[in-house]
C-alpha cells in the first residue's frame, strides 16, 4: 500500500516533527558594518571588535 507521506527522509532534519528549532536570524555584514571595517560589540560587560580585513574576512576579537 502506498505511503501518504511523500517528502523524501533522508532529506527532512531529525528533529523535524518534533519541537523544531526555531530560525535562525540572518543578517547581511553591511547592515552590522556600513561603510566602517571595525564595529564594536558590548557583551555580557565585555567589548569584542568586529573587523573586517583587506582579504574582505571577518575576524571577531576580545
Amino acid at each position: 500500500m502506498p505511503s501518504e507521506h511523500t517528502t523524501d527522509s533522508r532529506l527532512q532534519s531529525p528533529r523535524q516533527g518534533r519541537n523544531p528549532m526555531p530560525q535562525t536570524r540572518r543578517v547581511d555584514s553591511r547592515t552590522l558594518m556600513g561603510s566602517d571595517h571595525l564595529l564594536m560589540i558590548e557583551h555580557a560587560g565585555s567589548s569584542y571588535y568586529l573587523r573586517m580585513t583587506r582579504n574582505n574576512k571577518l575576524i571577531l576579537t576580545k
